[in-house]
Order: structure tokens, then sequence, then C-alpha cells
């Protein structure tokens, strides 16, 4: 009978002894979660990885600026993996700018791991504990601890957590960030021995904020909550930030440096987007700019854009026996107004070099009582050199495809040939069709120069000094009024076209389309922010490029406000003829 005790206490002390070793692991690895990463879990990390790991655990106030291809969504999965084990009963909240992104983050990243890594098995369990539904993504553990994924919006209301996650924090908004997300971390975690007495004085533990996001641009809250966050680390506020670019990515192979060189030359990404990518700086406007940031953000708000037909589709629908219309944008009514116009250049160009480039800009004229909101649902640039007859059958293309009413074109210089080619019956072979000749509506002498008889649809504009102030401020109007609405920006509508499913297994090529409008709308607001004006004689305000910037999506988008301009005087004049005759009648 004593043996039997001698060896229960015997065991009892063996059990004592492992406990307080396994409690001395355990202190250790939650001030060296990097190690807890690699000595428990068996993962490698970078050295970069092993620091912001570090930090991550030791700072309560953590900010983390990315360039793309530095594994972020990995390195969120793995922290929120560790920290659930090491700090038992703990809930962590996965927010971002849609639930599709952050609920990503556990179907793809924590799965991944959780298959690929025994120990990370072993601690989740069942996985059946990893769930995937529409009301709820989430990871449960065996110890209490929870991760899951929420929509930063109305819906995570009353949620609790001791741990917020934002991911991709630049496309969320501040009240939301504010009001919603912070509010969760109301409560903090409170394991049971919390309430034995030897406890009662020990600190509780501090609940922690991760923002984890590109660069994006300074009009946009995170600018100022990035130098808050700078200010307050050098104070050393338990607050840290850190802002790394590509290069990194490179030095670690994570990234190529000729994938990078073709990213920062592809046609669909212009000096800003890549700045904000791959280079992790944020972006303002010039400060000489004619044209501000802040304004030009706030009326990007289309999220459905005209997509033209491709050559192939054209052709298909030309053989049915019933030819349907091809545009995907219905009109509003009868008095819906479209137009598409062109700044006109022939010899291309290209981001290194300073070219020209022709530019063509669609409108939608919508009435609003005796106003015009002018909707840019597509824009489209040409880089490369064309010939006059190409670039007018391609106006022509856009013009049916889009079920226009009118052309907006400067018929000066190049203008002029590519006006004359429009003025005449242009065959087009890609697909196997015939345009009418048009002609000029509002200058009956460059009709009688062509001898046309066309069909009257091309409203021609010839710059002067008067003119060229004219579509500058009247545009610098309409921006600042919210008279005038852009597509949304392309990344925020590749993340909204992601959470709805189907887009990443859609080819490279229809991604791009897909996305074409909204990073043309991009590209156009880069451009506005980055040209430069001064005043000349007479007060006229000219609008110019400095260095490699080109102006030529700003000439299309200001000549066809203009042409718009010109209809709202007409409507404007109607209602006073109606409102007098209304009160002659009284």
């Amino acid at each position: 009978m004593n043996g039997k005790k001698k060896n229960e206490t015997k065991q009892d002390g063996y059990l004592h002894i492992k406990e307080e070793n396994m409690m001395k692991w355990v202190g250790y690895w939650r001030k060296n979660p990097q190690k807890f990463v690699t000595d428990y879990l068996g993962m490698n990390l970078f050295l970069y990885q092993k620091i912001l790991m570090y930090m991550m655990g030791k700072i309560d106030f953590f900010m983390y600026i990315a360039a793309r291809g530095q594994g972020k969504s990995y390195l969120i999965a793995i922290f929120c993996i560790v920290r659930s084990i090491l700090y038992p009963s703990s809930n962590i909240i996965l927010a971002s700018g849609t639930r599709g992104q952050a609920s990503k983050i556990i179907t793809e990243k924590i799965v991944s791991l959780y298959n690929n890594y025994p120990a990370v098995r072993y601690e989740i369990g069942d996985i059946k504990n990893i769930k995937n539904s529409i009301n709820d993504t989430s990871v449960t553990f065996p110890n209490g601890s929870k991760i899951q994924a929420v929509t930063s919006n109305d819906n995570a209301r009353g949620l609790r957590g001791n741990i917020l996650v934002v991911d991709e924090f630049r496309l969320v908004k501040k009240d939301v960030v504010d009001k919603i997300l912070k509010p969760m971390l109301n409560v903090n975690r409170h394991p049971a021995f919390m309430d034995l007495p030897e406890y009662k004085d020990v600190p509780t533990e501090e609940n922690k904020e991760l923002y984890i996001s590109s660069a994006w641009y300074k009009t946009n809250w995170i600018w100022d909550s990035f130098k808050d966050f700078v200010k307050k680390m050098i104070k050393n506020q338990n607050t840290f930030v850190v802002d790394l670019p590509y290069q990194l990515s490179i030095k670690h192979k994570l990234l190529s440096q000729d994938r990078v060189m073709q990213q920062r030359s592809a046609e669909n990404m212009d000096q800003t987007g890549f700045a904000m990518e791959y280079e992790a700086l944020f972006v303002g406007e010039n400060d000489k700019a004619y044209y501000k940031l802040a304004p030009l953000n706030k009326i990007r708000t289309i999220n459905k854009t005209f997509m033209p037909p491709t050559d192939m589709e054209f052709i298909e629908n030309k053989a049915r026996s019933n030819p349907k219309k091809l545009s995907n944008l219905k009109r509003i009514d009868n008095s819906e107004i479209r137009l598409v116009a062109l700044d006109i250049a022939l010899m291309g160009g290209n981001k290194n070099v300073k070219n020209d480039t022709s530019a063509f800009t669609c409108f939608r004229l919508i009435k609003d009582g005796d106003e015009y909101r002018r909707d840019i649902v597509y824009l489209e640039s040409i880089q490369q050199s064309i010939a006059t007859e190409d670039l007018a059958i391609r106006l022509k293309q856009l013009y049916y495809d889009f079920e226009a009413d009118y052309v907006v074109m400067d018929a000066n210089g190049n203008g002029l040939g590519v006006f004359d080619a429009c003025c005449r019956v242009l065959y087009d072979k890609n697909r196997d069709t015939e345009y009418p000749a048009w002609a000029c509506v509002n200058d009956q002498a460059t009709n009688e120069r062509n001898k046309t008889d066309g069909l009257k649809m091309v409203y021609t504009v010839k710059a002067n000094a008067q003119f060229n102030h004219e579509i500058a401020v009247q545009l610098k109007t309409v921006i600042e009024n919210g008279k005038l609405r852009l597509p949304m920006n392309d990344i925020e509508k590749r993340e909204e076209l992601v959470s709805e499913g189907g887009f990443v297994k859609k080819s490279a090529e229809e991604q791009h389309r897909d996305l074409y409008a909204y990073q043309q709308a991009s590209a156009l607001v880069n451009e506005l922010v980055n040209l430069e004006y001064d005043i000349r004689d007479g007060g006229y305000i000219r609008i110019h490029e400095v260095g490699s910037t080109t102006k030529d999506r700003y000439s299309s988008i200001a000549y066809g406000n203009y042409y718009a301009n010109e209809f709202e005087k007409k409507l404007k004049d109607n209602y006073s003829d109606k409102d007098l005759l209304n009160y002659l009648m009284m």
C-alpha cells in the first residue's frame, strides 16, 4: 500500500514538473511567437516574417503596409493559429473590405496549413472544426479559442473578440472601423484561473488591433492613421508600424525582378498604381494640380460599366436570324443621350517616353430635372501607333456598339484626318461590316470642305486659349458638384468580383476585360492629379503635362463634358420656356 502511495506521489511529482516545464515553454513562446512557429508548428519563416510575428505578439497596436508578393494573408493565418493555441479562449475577429476576403484566410490559408502541418491538425482537431457557410466561416479550437471571419458592415454589430485583424483595411470605411469593428474589443480575454484569489492583482490582458494592407491614396483615412501610428511608435506608445516595398519580395524570391518589370510596363498599370501596389507608397496629387484627388475619389461610384463586344461576339451576333443589341447597358428612357468623345493621337506612346495616346470616353447623359448627370461608363486608350482610317473604324465600332447618339472630337491637326475618314463609308474587315459616312453637326464649312452629306452626328471642337480655359473650369465644376460620375476603383471592383465568386476561375484575358474600364478610370484619375496649371494672359487657365505625363484622357473627357453642357443649356432653356408659358396661362 505504501509502495502504491509512493508511486502515486512520484507520478504526481513528475506530472507537476512536466506541467511546470510546459508553462515555462508557453511563457517563452508567448514572448517569442516566431520561435513557436518554427519549434512547434514546424514552419520556416523568412527574417522579416519572424520580426513581424514577434511584433504582432508584443505590440497591441500593429500596422503593416505590404507590397504585393509578401504573403501577408499567409502571415495573418499563422498568427491567428499561434495566438489561438498559446492563449486558450481567445476570440479572434478577421475583417476585411469584403467578408469573402476575410473568409479566404480561413478557407484557403488556414485549411492549407491544416493539411500540410501535423501540429496544426492536432491543435484544431477534426476538420469539421473549420466551418465555411454563408453565416459562419470560423475555426474552433478544443481549448476554447475561435477565429471567425466577419463582414465589415452593420451585420457584424454585437460580436465580441479579443484580437481584431483587419486585412486590406484601406477598403474598409473609417466609420465601420470606429463604430463597428473596434467596439468588438470591449471584452477582454478572461481565463478561469484569473478568478482565483492568488491572481486578483494580475493586470488584465490587453486586446490587440492589427491592420494590414497595401498602400493607398493620401486622401483616404488610412494615410492619417499611418502617420498617427508612426508618431506613437516614435514615442514608444505600444504601437508598431512598418512599410515594406517589393524589393523585399524579390530578395526572398517571392517575386522575380522580370515579373515586377513586366507589371510595371503593362498597359493596365500606371505609375500611381505601381507606387501603391509594389512600392508600398501612399499617393497624393501634385501640389500644383488643378484637379484634386479627394473630389475625384468621391465620384467613383459606378459599379457597372459598358463592355464592348469582341469582334467574334459581333460576328456571331450578326449571323443570328434575329440579331440582338450588344450593349450591356439599356437606356434609362428616351431622354438619355449617349456620347463618344475622342482625343486623337496617331504616333502612340508608352510610360517611359512622353508621347500621346488616343483616348475614347463613353458618356451617358441622364436627365435630372433641368440638368444632365454625366456617367462615364467606358474609357479606352490606344498606346500603339495607328493609321488614321483604323482609328476612325475603331471610333465607329464603339459608336454603334454603345448605341451612341453623337461623337465629340478635335478637328485640328491629326483630328482633321480622322474626321475626314469618318466622312467616308468605311469597311471593317475584322467584322465584315460597312459603316456609313458621317458629317459634322455644328460646322457646315467643315462638311462643305469634305463634300459630305453623311449622317450628322459629329460635334467638332477646335481648341484655342479660351476654349481650353472653359473645358478645364467646366470639368472641375462637375467633378466638385458630383454631377460627373466615374467607375469605382479597380482594386475595390476586383475585391467585389472575387467575393461574388467565379472571377478567379476566369482566364487572364477575361479578368482583364472585366476590369478594363475601372483600370482606365484609375489611370484617368492619376493623370488628372498629375497635370499642372498656370494662368496665361487674359486670365485663361492652361492645363499642361509635366515630365512624361500625358493629358489625353483629360482632353477626351473634357471635350465630352463640354458638349454635355451644350445639351444642358438647351434643356434649361426648354424648362425656362415651359415655366414662362405656365406663368402666362395662370
